[in-house]
Formats: structure tokens, sequence, C-alpha cells
């Protein structure tokens, strides 16, 4: 069972677009509130990402700040979008960054999705500052890309803003037959090797949203864990 968001009318969305170095443009349309949680059935109450930063979150103000990476058509977009409850079936590559803010009774969870493809890679550094929680996403099935990825993935773990941030990795595309399991890409990636925070690999498949519940909740029980 995946973790959705809900759509609300009232205020508090924040959206923007990236347009190239330099230019960014703010969303407009209709403000909207967006909620956590799935929709409740008869006599229940709501569950999701709302409820376990309730109880995890000793500041109820302080904004939870997720970075969302990864290579281009590793399935980041597809993943937020997943995530929102949002049409999956029209994804085009990201050339800027998305970004889901939520924002409910004293909780703001912030996810940001930044473009993979290489010439936008130099300007993810714009967007370490204050990351509670770092999400890396690769396509299990593209194993011509896991040495590119890799590479990328060690070079994030040296920069000094997510020094000791968790990281949770999501092997994704494990829908396809040809995906490799998340255990083999963890030896391939030498995640044994981190010792500076702690971190997950998830199988998920971002399409079908399997795995993606498992991995939030990670997320969320470790949302805390680089201020200890």
């Amino acid at each position: 069972r995946g973790t959705t968001f809900k759509a609300e009318e009232g205020t508090g969305r924040r959206s923007a677009c990236f347009l190239g170095p330099g230019l960014v443009s703010g969303g407009s349309g209709e403000p909207r509130r967006w909620a956590l949680g799935r929709r409740p059935g008869p006599g229940e109450e709501g569950e999701g990402l709302l409820s376990i930063l309730r109880k995890l979150k000793s500041a109820p103000d302080q904004e939870v700040r997720i970075l969302l990476l990864g290579l281009d058509n590793a399935g980041k977009t597809t993943l937020l979008k997943q995530l929102a409850s949002e049409d999956i079936s029209h994804i085009t590559p990201t050339q800027g960054f998305n970004i889901k803010s939520v924002q409910s009774q004293g909780f703001k969870l912030n996810v940001w999705d930044i473009g993979g493809q290489r010439k936008i890679r130099p300007y993810w550094r714009n967007y370490f500052e204050n990351t509670d929680i770092l999400i890396y996403v690769i396509d299990s099935a593209d194993r011509k890309r896991f040495e590119e990825t890799g590479q990328e993935l060690a070079e994030l773990l040296e920069e000094e803003k997510l020094s000791c941030v968790p990281v949770l990795i999501f092997a994704n595309k494990q829908d396809l037959l040809t995906a490799a399991p998340a255990s083999e890409i963890a030896e391939g990636l030498n995640l044994h090797t981190i010792r500076d925070r702690v971190w997950q690999i998830q199988s998920c498949s971002a399409l079908t949203g399997e795995g993606v519940q498992d991995g939030m909740n990670w997320v969320c029980k470790n949302v805390n864990a680089k201020k200890k």
C-alpha cells in the first residue's frame, strides 16, 4: 500500500519551475494545501507520512527537506508523482527541478526533484543546504550506467553540506525483468563502505508503487538522525 498525498482547497502549496541557469519562475494557479495520508475508509483515520512525522518530530515548526537525486531517466519524477497521487502516464525529462511542499498541522515536508542530465548535475550543489534526507534513485535495469551512477553517488557522499545526511537509495524499476536486485546494486556500489551516515537501499517500482511506502517509512524514522 503506497503512501499518497491528497490535494485539498486551501493555502500553503508552493511550486516553482527552473528555466535555466539563473532563471526561476514561481508556480501560478489556484493555491492549494497538500495534506498527507491515504484516503481513510469508514471509521479509519488517515495514515501516512504526516502521522509518522507527528510522532517523530520534536519541533513541529521545523521543515523537513528531502533532496531527490539520480541520473536522468532513473524515475525520480515518476516517484515524486507517485507520492503525490498524480498522473504518471505522461512524464517528460526534468530540465530543472520539481518541488512538492506539504504543510499541515505545523509540519512541512519539502521534496525537491532535481533533473539528472549531465549538464544539470553541476547545479545539484545549489540545493544541498539544510538537507535532512537524501533520496538517490537508480534505474536498476540500466546496467550500462551503474558505474556512472555509482560515481555520482560517491561524489554526493563526499560533499561537506551533505555530511552525515541519511541516504535512501531506491533501486527503481524492479517491475522490469532485466532489473538487477538491490543486493547486487549495493555490492556493486560498495555501499557497505559507507560509515559516516545511516543508509538504506530499497527495491521499488515508481510505476506500480511497490516498495515506495517501505522506503518512505525509513525516511521518516531517520529524518532526525543527522542531528543526533
